[in-house]
């Protein structure tokens, strides 16, 4: 992400997903096609991306329960194969994905999820229908609906879908297969636990996604050492790590609390938590800094510096800074 000039603008919460202009090299089969692994590894050695020699050996190995599901890009990316159109670069599913999109016609898109509003997207499709067809809807407008796919000579979901659609007319994109099923998963996950929390009756902000590691069904007042909480910090903490954020900005207002990510000197609008939920998270993260959880109102700024361990297995020293917030007049 590059670098703002100005450094106090905020990003918006929802923008359209950038896409990448690309022409067309050949046309689409007449009937719906699968990507299969014989296929893709077929035109990858057409193309010089692999060797026949590299191909095959992709082919014969046996295939674990993981891959079994996995899209044929995917299969290939994890051989981490050098790519022999560009010398010192891997063949990974970016890489594909993109030639993909050129071969076939179609813009590809690097999807960004701090640009989805994940409440629209996840009701376009149900994750069952999403899952079943390898599609993810990446932006919704009043015209078009955006719509990723890494299998593009498929068809018959689009027939399916128009019913639902409301006139809206459907922007077919081309994306990194292992981002789709990513985002997938996160995008839904969320969206189930904000229905339970509404079905509830606990008022829940439309745009969060801590929900889906809390069931705020069963919590009206969720403590700090609680493993939900737990997960929740943690889970913010290994975001913002991923995100390369900077600064994280928990900051509680009166109906709502709101969680920014500063990602090179652009506050980012990420996440809005419930007031019962932003107190459990503000707790359990003094308790980190070790700092005095009684202690409501600062008179000073309080500093402390928690360590934390990523999921990729990396320290990060963090420094955790707690003062009263400036009342606008």
């Amino acid at each position: 992400m590059s670098a703002r000039k100005d450094n106090t603008a905020e990003a918006p919460a929802t923008a359209r997903a950038e896409t990448r202009a690309v022409k067309v090299r050949f046309a689409p089969p007449p009937e719906e096609r699968r990507i299969d692994l014989p296929h893709l590894l077929d035109l990858l050695v057409k193309e010089d991306f692999l060797s026949r020699r590299q191909a095959e050996d992709v082919l014969i190995a046996p295939r674990t329960e993981r891959e079994l599901s996995q899209h044929p890009i995917e299969i290939v990316a994890s051989r981490d194969y050098e790519n022999r159109k560009q010398q010192g670069a891997k063949l990974d599913g970016e890489t594909m994905a993109v030639w993909l999109a050129e071969k076939v016609g179609q813009p590809f898109v690097w999807i960004d999820p701090l640009k989805i509003n994940v409440k629209l997207v996840t009701e376009i499709m149900s994750y069952a229908f999403a899952q079943r067809h390898e599609i993810l809807a990446i932006e919704v407008t009043d015209d078009i609906v955006q719509i990723a796919s890494a299998q593009p000579w498929m068809h018959q979901w689009e027939g399916m879908l128009k019913q639902t659609l409301r006139g809206r007319r459907i922007q077919r994109l081309i994306a990194n297969p292992a981002d789709i099923n990513r985002y997938m998963l996160e995008f839904y996950t969320m969206a189930r636990s904000v229905s339970k929390a509404a079905e509830a009756g606990m008022e829940v902000s439309m745009v969060t996604n801590f929900e889906q590691l809390l069931e705020l069904g069963a919590l009206k007042s969720p403590d700090a050492n609680d493993s939900h909480v737990v997960n929740i910090v943690d889970w913010i903490l290994n975001y913002a790590f991923e995100q390369r954020a900077s600064d994280i900005h928990i900051e509680p207002r009166r109906d709502k609390s709101n969680v920014r990510f500063r990602i090179d000197g652009v506050l980012h609008p990420v996440y809005e938590l419930p007031p019962a939920v932003n107190a459990a998270v503000t707790s359990r993260l003094k308790i980190l800094g070790r700092m005095d959880v009684a202690e409501k109102h600062p008179r000073r700024m309080v500093a402390s510096r928690p360590s934390a361990r990523t999921v990729m297995k990396a320290n990060c020293d963090c420094r955790l800074c707690r003062q009263r917030s400036v009342k606008r007049w």
